[in-house]
């Protein structure tokens, strides 16, 4: 995909891109050969999402996320080790952009890896904020210099997680942290085990909490700041997502069997698109 570059570097994109199929659209507006490390930010922002979320064993995920710690302190002077990290810094934008912006992310995820569940569905935005924000803050000045406010594209990457979080419902029963919040399964009358198991609570209590997504990226609509094009797509069909399973009669499995949008996706690429280069001045 981008000219030159390693296969290392590809099997990070290439990861990225099985976690978002959508963004092979955004693609077509984001010239890999032009803005390598657009790219390389977005695959950064997967293998950190990966150390925080999809690692188990909580030391473990430490132990890797205190290397990326060290990379990306060090990655201004020494041009980094990491193929990710080398995209990266080859670019201009890195150097202005602060070390602590680099690392906060790194530290944000370090911070949360041991939380148990939130206890209603604003814990869950205050416990995911930090490492989203952090991530987005970080996103909106690489695109959009430091001047940007990421404040809107916190609020959507948060939501994004917290949608994406309940595709896992059934596998992550036994996990610590439990995409549904402690309120919303005593309403239900819902234990781990039932999670497993479809039931007409466990269906009720999803849609409790898509409909309480849905009216918070409603909310997140009116605030200042701009987005990505992968931000941006990432937004929509998310949102789009919580809608329709919100409305399913099966609501964890419209979660788990959804596509792509189509030329939806691709027109909402494309205005994103459009608005990050007046943005830019292009």
């Amino acid at each position: 995909m981008m000219e030159g570059s390693s296969g290392a570097l590809q099997s990070y994109v290439d990861k990225w891109l099985a976690a978002q199929p959508a963004q092979r659209v955004a693609l077509a507006f984001v010239d890999p050969a032009r803005h390598p490390g657009h790219i390389a930010l977005a695959a950064l922002e997967q293998e950190l999402l990966g150390a925080a979320y999809g690692i188990r064993e909580p030391h473990v995920a430490a132990a890797k996320l205190n290397w990326w710690a060290e990379e990306l302190a060090g990655a201004a002077q020494s041009g980094g080790r990491h193929p990710l990290t080398q995209v990266l810094f080859d670019d201009d934008r890195a150097g202005r952009i602060g070390s602590e912006r680099w690392v906060a992310p790194v530290l944000a995820a370090m911070e949360q890896l041991e939380e148990g569940t939130a206890s209603d569905f604003a814990g869950q935005l205050d416990a995911a904020s930090p490492l989203h924000g952090a991530l987005a803050a970080l996103e909106t000045a690489w695109w959009f210099g430091e001047a940007a406010s990421p404040q809107r594209a916190a609020r959507v990457a948060t939501l994004a997680h917290l949608a994406h979080a309940l595709r896992r419902l059934d596998e992550d029963a036994e996990r610590d942290r439990l995409p549904l919040p402690m309120a919303n399964l005593a309403r239900h009358g819902l234990s781990r085990n039932e999670l497993r198991k479809p039931g007409a609570a466990r269906d009720a209590a999803l849609r409790e909490q898509l409909r309480a997504l849905v009216a918070a990226w409603r909310e997140a609509a009116r605030l200042p700041g701009p987005l990505s094009v992968f931000r941006a797509l990432e937004s929509r069909e998310g949102e789009r997502l919580a809608r329709h399973a919100a409305g399913a009669a099966e609501p964890l499995q419209a979660l788990q069997r959804a596509r792509p949008s189509g030329m939806a996706g691709t027109y909402a690429a494309w205005q994103a698109a459009r608005r990050w280069q007046r943005a830019a001045g292009n």
